[in-house]
């Protein structure tokens, strides 16, 4: 299954949420004037963003109810062509690339942001041990930034006092 990019009309494979070339949600961004720097992100309701993630197996000061699934989420990111030479050419030259940081830090936001989602869908109202990896997709001349983000959703509750 494919679906098709509603800002640059590139068809992309059902299993990717975005889209190869301008980074575009499937379902969160604008059609119009999308730009990977400028593009808010996506909306989350109140339930979601209250969803507790930790690296740690556990969340200090509260009990683990119930261990209900693994949870994963996934963000792929097109590296837009004219960013790649600026960071070829700072890979020469030294320095740091605002660009793609800012790439990275908006791709981390999203990736958590939609590991609480599946958290919460499961009725879990923190997640423990997430893990964040980045990886490079190329070929083709194509570019792109992959990011999986995964822990176990949990059910917890405020350790009693005493």
């Amino acid at each position: 299954m494919t679906w098709t990019c509603r800002h640059c009309s590139e068809t992309i494979e059902d299993q990717f949420d975005s889209c190869w070339k301008c980074g575009a949600n499937s379902d969160g961004f604008p059609e119009s004037d999308f730009s990977p720097e400028t593009a808010p992100l996506p909306e989350f309701s109140k339930s979601v963003q209250a969803v507790v993630l930790t690296t740690a197996p556990s969340l200090e000061g509260y009990q683990i109810i119930e261990t209900l699934d693994i949870v994963s989420s996934e963000c792929v990111y097109g590296m837009n062509l004219f960013r790649d030479m600026f960071v070829w050419a700072r890979d020469i030259v030294g320095g740091r690339s605002e660009s793609s940081q800012k790439v990275l830090r908006d791709a981390r936001k999203i990736c958590l942001m939609e590991l609480r989602r599946e958290a919460e869908s499961l009725g879990a109202n923190a997640v423990i041990a997430v893990a964040l990896d980045y990886s490079e997709i190329s070929g083709n001349g194509k570019s792109m930034l992959l990011l999986v983000a995964s822990g176990t959703a949990v059910l917890v509750s405020p350790k009693a006092a005493g």
